[in-house]
Formats: structure tokens, C-alpha cells, sequence
């Protein structure tokens, strides 16, 4: 078996996490909580969730159906050509999963923590069990615990670029985008039944977690190549979980990869599986993963995917989210705090929601415009984030 070099894993990361080519596909994950709507405080198994959607058949637009530790669901839609093929699809499987949910009592919600409900561990493979041990070992217990069985996210995956100098500029402005995000679509005020002073709590989570592998990539104003800065960063990370020739996993083996590459142990399917451990709010996996997003309440999963799509792609939006964001691209930690009630966030959210709407239409989704509008006339407009919808917020002077 060939062993790796750090040139070879710059290699990797090149051509393979930062493979570019024409833009042009977009995808998604939701992740939602499932509660018993006759008793939200009550867990709900994971195992009874999985049986009702196992029996009712893949859902009808081609989504991936997959199981979080603490019994999240997940759809995962495939790359579609247009916002709007992927609206359809994706859409029509979120229904799906209600409709199959709904007459056994349980539902969907969306939150990115979960508001009443304690972590419950409900993983059987042996990965997670890994993670959890990690995360425990590293003094991080309770926020491992909580990330892994409490939180729920829209993601949106974009292509990386169409070449190196585009995949350079994608890279920096969904970095600088990512506070604005947060911000907008805040929507975990509350964690485990108490408030936590946090508009996205989900935020306050990841940041209190294993910082080599949850802090943004690109950060401290830093430019240069995006694949040099993920070798440092996938080198310099601790290397959480081993999965052995023998079949056996082995939980944090106290090196980072770097250590274990100058050991001449590490080979490339090792080095694929650590880079899929590693969780900032921007993730290159030959595209691009937004994953800073709370889980949103009733139909507002798809203007996250219909923002952040529209100012990545559309070169005029591209500008002004450019110029919108700039100033606040590393208030990564105000805009969990206070979400849009921060005066900076607000504004650079106000224009990058009006560049969105202008681009939706050139993009072939003028179907997704009523929607967008929606939100932002109930949210960013009034300088809100659905988190300010509980009555702790709703009290708060603004700042």
C-alpha cells in the first residue's frame, strides 16, 4: 500500500477537493428534528422514524434519506442543473417524509437546536460512537454531545468554480458571506428547554468545539491558494478516529496528521476519511459546502439555498454581496449573538437579500422569488432572524 507524503496530500486536496470546472449545478441537505406532536418534549425513536420511512419507499425526487446520532432526519438532494429543478425535488421529498410521518403522530421541525429536548444518543455505528469518545476525551463532552444529537442545519452545496483564479474568488466570498448567513437565519435561541443568550446557538456549539477542525479555513483576512490553506489546516488537524485493516476503530489516537504522516502510516483512503472529520462553516469537497446555516421553521428552507446560490453564481450579485460583506466578514461570533439585530449584519444582509431577488430571475428561479421576498419582508427588512420570533428576543432593544 503506497504511503503518503505532504505533497501528496496537497495533491489530493488540489485535485480533488478544489476540482474545478463550469459552475453551474446546486444542491442541499436539510436536516430536521422529528418530535411526537402530541408530546414534543418526548424523544422520539430513532429506530421507529427509520421503520416508517424505510416502508414507504424512496422518496419521489431522489433524495438520500440518512439518520444523525440523536435520530435527526436528513435529505440530501442530488446536484440539479437550476435552483428551481432542485426547489421541485426537493421539496417534493420534505412532503413526502411528513405525509409519511404525520399518521404516526410525528413531525417535522425545524430548529438548529433542539429547543426542549436533552442530547440522547442514538448511533450504533461504531464512527459515531468514535466521535463522541473524542470529543469527550478532548474536554468537549457537552458540546460534542449536543452538535451531534441536538443540532439541524440547511446546507447548500455549490461548485467549486469554473478555474483556479473563479474557485479563488468563490472560496473567499462564501467565507465572508458566512457571518451574514448565520445572522439572517439564526433560529436557536433556546437549547435543551433554556435560553441561551445566543440567537444561533447552533453557532455558540460549533464554536465551542474542537477548534482545529470547526474554525473557518480562511480567516485573520488571509488570501493566497484555498487548496494550500485546507492541507494546512487538514495537516495541522488532530486526527479523531483511526479505522484499522483489522476492522477495528480506534478513537482518538493523540496526533494530528501531520505526526501520523511523518510516521509513514497514513494512506490516501486514511487521508479521505480525516478530511470528512474536519467541519468548518466552509467545506471544499470538490464543491463547495455552506454548512453555518440554522434549520428553518415551516416552508423557509429554500431561501437559503436561493440566497446564497444567487450571490455565488450571478456575477452582479457576486459584486454586491462582495461589497456587502467585506466589513463584516469576521463577525462570526456577533452574528450568533445577535443575529440581524447587530446593526452591521443587518445591513449587509438587507443587500444581499435585494442583490438575490434581483439575480433569481437571470438564474431561471423566478419561482422561488415570492418566497424570498417573504422572508425578508417578515425578517431582514425589520432587521429580525426567526430566532427573534421568541418573546425573549422580541423584548430586546436593538442594537
Amino acid at each position: 500500500m503506497t504511503r503518503l507524503t505532504v505533497d501528496d496530500v496537497y495533491q489530493h486536496i488540489r485535485g480533488v477537493c478544489f476540482k474545478t470546472g463550469p459552475p453551474g449545478t446546486v444542491g442541499a441537505e436539510t436536516e430536521w428534528l422529528v418530535v411526537d406532536a402530541a408530546d414534543p418534549v418526548a424523544h422520539v425513536s430513532g429506530e421507529r422514524v427509520r421503520a416508517l420511512v424505510d416502508r414507504a419507499g424512496p422518496p419521489p425526487g431522489g433524495s438520500k434519506v440518512t439518520y444523525e446520532p440523536g435520530g435527526q432526519l436528513e435529505l440530501s438532494s442530488a446536484p440539479f442543473d437550476t435552483l428551481d429543478g432542485l426547489y421541485t425535488a426537493l421539496g417534493r421529498d420534505v412532503d413526502h417524509v411528513r405525509d409519511v410521518l404525520a399518521p404516526d403522530g410525528l413531525a417535522l421541525d425545524g430548529h438548529g437546536v433542539d429547543p426542549v429536548r436533552r442530547p440522547r444518543f442514538q448511533a450504533d455505528h461504531p464512527r459515531y460512537a468514535c466521535m463522541r469518545d473524542y470529543f469527550h476525551a478532548g474536554g468537549f463532552r457537552d458540546a460534542g454531545l449536543a452538535m451531534m444529537c441536538s443540532t439541524a442545519s440547511v446546507q447548500v452545496n455549490l461548485d467549486i468554480g469554473a478555474d483556479a483564479p473563479d474557485a479563488s474568488r468563490r472560496w473567499r466570498l462564501a467565507h465572508a458571506l458566512g457571518p451574514v448567513l448565520v445572522a439572517a437565519f439564526a433560529n436557536s435561541p433556546l437549547r435543551a428547554g433554556r435560553r441561551t443568550g445566543l440567537r444561533s446557538s447552533r453557532q455558540g456549539i460549533w464554536t465551542e468545539l474542537d477548534p482545529c477542525r470547526t474554525l473557518p479555513v480562511l480567516r485573520d483576512g488571509a488570501d493566497g491558494d484555498p487548496a494550500e490553506a485546507w492541507t494546512r489546516y487538514a495537516l495541522d488537524a488532530q486526527v479523531m478516529l483511526v479505522h484499522t485493516a483489522e476492522g477495528e476503530w480506534v478513537s482518538d489516537p493523540g496526533m494530528s496528521f501531520l505526526e501520523w504522516l511523518n510516521k509513514g502510516e497514513p494512506a490516501e483512503d486514511d487521508l479521505t476519511y480525516h478530511l470528512s472529520t474536519l467541519f468548518p462553516p466552509v467545506r471544499p469537497r470538490g464543491w463547495l459546502e455552506l454548512r453555518m446555516i440554522d434549520a428553518l421553521p415551516g416552508p423557509y428552507w429554500p431561501v437559503p439555498v436561493a440566497v446564497a446560490t444567487a450571490l455565488l453564481d450571478d456575477p452582479a450579485a457576486s459584486r454586491a454581496a462582495e461589497a456587502a460583506a467585506e466589513p463584516v466578514a469576521h463577525r462570526w461570533a456577533e452574528a450568533a449573538r445577535c443575529g440581524l439585530s447587530d446593526a452591521s449584519l443587518a445591513a449587509a444582509a438587507r443587500a444581499c437579500f435585494t442583490a438575490a431577488l434581483d439575480a433569481l430571475p437571470r438564474l431561471g428561479a423566478s419561482c422561488l422569488v415570492p418566497l424570498v421576498e417573504d422572508y425578508a419582508h417578515r425578517y431582514v427588512e425589520r432587521g429580525r432572524s426567526p430566532a427573534d420570533d421568541s418573546p425573549h428576543f422580541a423584548l430586546e432593544d436593538r442594537t
